[in-house]
């Protein structure tokens, strides 16, 4: 019997992990994280030789008052070679916004359960994609990267499993778009190894030369195991937070991204490279339980 997780020289060992903390990762937290608490983190990350950073989102103040400051955020952003920074939109109000901010890259997405759909953004999946399709224009208008794709991709708290056929037509029709990156997020953490494998198998052949990035939260567990999935799979780009932190506003259950100190130890374990100090990251987690006054649920910066 073949196994799922068979390693192959030929697989390349470099994998990006994409920093979130400071978007995904805080959103719902209470305490209010300071714009300069927030640019010292970013500098943290960058000399922890993190390249992708999520540094905010561009929406409603008052329905995530901890994205109050994203212009504030983006005005002192320190300059690092090689380092990418991207910010969440919505809508186009919001990605008008972050062009005008100056970032070149924007984050957007859409459920594949027209429940989560309605919750997060007031619409219907149909009426959803058109409205992607023409942020995506737009953002090409303003010489901005996309990354954009399928939330709720492996399961829905609302609507529970979603058919794998709806999440490959969305990500097909993502792509159709002109995307420079696909993603597919486990919003609710409902997904699975097996799952996880299921899907690449459709949509990494179709999705090419496009990466595929996978946003993957541990409410059950199961985070980094998905990871060495999708690793199998080929995937080699995902969303981490620093300690665990993050959960989405709409969906109270999903608690937590995969851990950046913690995807990162796994992979440099199986001798996969990511660029990141261990060290230095670890100590950011640590600064962020004194910021936030509470213990994360990442382990390896209590190790390391």
């Amino acid at each position: 019997m073949s196994s799922l997780f068979t390693h192959t020289q030929t697989q390349p060992n470099q994998v990006t992990l994409v920093e979130v903390g400071l978007r995904d990762g805080i959103q719902r937290e209470a305490t209010f994280v300071p714009t300069a608490t927030k640019l010292a983190f970013i500098q943290g990350f960058v000399v922890a030789g993190v390249k992708e950073i999520q540094v905010t989102s561009f929406v409603n103040p008052k329905i995530v008052p901890q994205m109050a400051d994203a212009e504030a955020v983006c005005a002192a952003l320190p300059k690092a070679e090689g380092v990418s920074y991207s910010a969440l939109v919505l809508n186009l109000k919001g990605l008008d916004r972050a062009a005008a901010a100056g970032l070149r890259k924007v984050d957007m997405g859409l459920p594949a359960s027209e429940t989560l759909a309605r919750k997060n953004a007031n619409t219907s999946i149909e009426a959803g994609m058109i409205e992607m399709a023409h942020m995506v224009e737009r953002a090409r208008a303003h010489g901005m990267k996309t990354r954009a794709g399928v939330q709720a991709a492996f399961g829905c708290a609302f609507e529970g499993k979603i058919p794998i056929a709806k999440v490959v037509t969305l990500a097909q029709q993502f792509l159709a778009l002109g995307i420079d990156e696909l993603s597919l997020s486990d919003s609710a953490g409902l997904g699975n190894p097996y799952l996880i494998r299921d899907i690449l198998r459709e949509v990494l052949p179709m999705a090419g030369d496009v990466p595929v990035v996978l946003h993957l939260h541990d409410t059950r567990g199961q985070g980094l195991a998905n990871v060495l999935a999708a690793i199998e799979a080929g995937v080699r780009m995902f969303d981490t937070s620093l300690g665990g932190l993050g959960g989405c506003p709409f969906i109270l259950s999903a608690k937590g991204n995969i851990p950046t100190e913690d995807t990162a130890f796994m992979l440099h374990e199986m001798g996969l490279e990511t660029g990141i100090d261990m060290a230095k990251i670890a100590a950011l987690s640590r600064d962020m339980e004194h910021v936030l006054g509470k213990e994360l649920p990442a382990k390896m910066h209590k190790l390391v």
